[in-house]
């Protein structure tokens, strides 16, 4: 215990508790009684190391600054309740830590280098109450590692978090021509602190704001290729999507009689059983709901006869997410219809896997995509050819709607904020993970198709790793092509 703050004023309990006040005798008995919990056996874990290497390619790019990464802090559902915390990425790929209110700071060093510092929460204070009395307390939330327990599992100092934003502001002052730049937007506490340091080094609003988005940008940079230990962790979720794609398929009839809420229910299970939650809201879309990109109310009927569109990813303990998409006919055998549009996005996923590979430029698996599905729009009398003019005018984006992928990690759309020459317009690298996701959605009310066409989504996506020779699908473990599907449905429902 004896990092604990010392007792300061007493923790408040609720306006409209039960209990009017606290006898001394209950508070002296409290503070009593209780064991040495503190561990000593405890080594850095497998994943600091690799941050440490990731800490190191920052202070690198940023000699002489100081950079400061939080992790974020708590956001209120309702009244007292919180939502379940989810560490900041960039805090997490540097830290190897999910804890709230937790800060990164890397103080410049005179060799040019850094001095990581990491801010927690300590052990919640015996002496002051605050281990049972506040919201936060480790009586009602849990264990929190303590300050050295931390140090020895991360691999690097550790100070209390609550003295955070103090010693920031110091520091700024004191040192005025440091330049220091902050991941914004998780933490007001820090943004507002290191904005009334007023350091001269940010001058002003504008060329702080300019300081802090390069930083977010290079961030967003460095995880574009992923280490060994990333790879494994997105293999992980892979496996595990694929796990809970597997229980739904299992479960199908209970979603007929109740609703979409089914499958989106059991596959939660199985993220919250094998990781650490899903990695997106699950998109859950039976019918002509599978029209709608992002379809995550999850509330309609699941009907025989129509498809389901699943588009869903397990979040592993560390936080990296898979993004599969598979979209099976809830009766388990497709319609001639339903398989003519499945097929052909089956087509354009595999022109599009194809063209990931080391070298390629990023946007060549979304143009070959692209080809494929508006060869069969124009092949179904739905747009006027020729094919090169429907590509150069974008039409069939009226049926296509959305672009063909994006990198995955961290976040399911990671590195979203990383240069475009880097991302976008750049070239693939072994280590790049990215999603391969074509799909053709016909609206219900859209009476340029068909009337059978109507109310039918389709998207088939997979999870793509850039190997130094092609590519490595890391959700293969689930069907794609048609016929599979039908074979892997009758299988698991006997």
């Amino acid at each position: 215990m004896s990092e604990e703050r010392k007792p300061d004023k007493p923790v408040k309990g609720r306006k409209n508790g039960l209990y009017r006040g606290i006898s001394e005798e209950l508070e002296d008995g409290m503070r009593r009684g209780w064991s040495d919990t503190e561990r000593h056996d405890l080594e850095p874990s497998e994943q600091s190391g690799y941050a440490a290497k990731r800490r190191k390619a920052v202070s690198a790019a940023f000699p002489g600054e100081r950079i400061i990464i939080p992790a974020g802090r708590l956001k209120t559902r309702s009244n007292d309740l919180d939502y379940n915390f989810r560490a900041a990425s960039d805090y997490a790929y540097l830290t190897a830590d999910q804890t709230e209110n937790s800060v990164l700071v890397l103080e410049p060093q005179p060799d040019g280098g850094h001095a990581a510092t990491l801010y927690l929460l300590p052990r919640s204070n015996r002496e002051n109450g605050e281990f049972w009395l506040d919201g936060q307390g480790e009586l009602w939330v849990g264990r929190r590692r303590s300050l050295a327990e931390a140090a020895a599992e991360l691999g690097l100092e550790t100070l209390d978090s609550r003295e955070a934003a103090q010693r920031i502001a110091e520091a700024v002052a004191a040192a005025p021509h440091v330049i220091t730049r902050i991941l914004r937007g998780h933490d007001a506490l820090l943004d507002a602190a290191l904005a009334e340091a007023g350091a001269t080094s940010r001058q002003d609003a504008d060329a702080a704001e300019r300081l802090d988005e390069e930083l977010k940008v290079f961030m967003h940079g460095l995880r574009l290729v992923k280490d060994d230990w990333e790879i494994e962790q997105l293999r992980r979720a892979c496996e595990i999507t694929t796990r809970g794609f597997t229980d739904v398929v299992r479960e199908l009839a209970q979603a007929v009689a109740t609703s979409e809420r089914w499958i989106e229910g059991t596959f939660w299970r199985r993220a919250r059983v094998e990781g650490n939650d899903v990695g997106y809201n699950s998109i859950c879309a039976s019918g002509p709901n599978a029209t709608v990109l992002h379809w995550t109310r999850n509330n309609g009927a699941v009907r025989p006869g129509e498809l389901l569109l699943l588009d869903a990813g397990a979040e592993t303990e560390a936080l990296y997410s898979a993004d599969v998409t598979r979209t099976l006919p809830i009766s388990g055998e497709f319609n001639e219809i339903q398989r003519r549009i499945y097929d052909a996005v089956y087509d354009a996923q595999e022109a599009g896997i194809a063209a990931v590979k080391p070298g390629a430029n990023f946007r060549d698996f979304h143009e070959a995509a692209q080809r494929v599905l508006a060869e069969r729009l124009i092949e179904w009398g739905l747009l006027e050819g020729p094919l090169e003019r429907v590509l150069e005018l974008g039409l069939q984006r009226r049926y296509t709607l959305h672009g063909t992928g994006h990198m995955l990690g961290l976040d399911v759309h990671d590195c979203a904020d990383a240069r475009c020459e880097e991302y976008v317009d750049g070239t693939l690298r072994p280590g790049m993970v990215q999603t391969v996701e074509p799909g053709l959605y016909f609206q219900p009310d859209d009476e340029t198709v068909p009337a059978e066409y109507r109310g039918i989504g389709v998207r088939i996506e997979d999870d793509i790793l850039v190997t130094a020779h092609g590519n490595e699908n890391l959700s293969a473990g689930l069907p794609r092509q048609a016929d599979e599907i039908e074979a892997w449905m009758r299988s698991l429902r006997g």
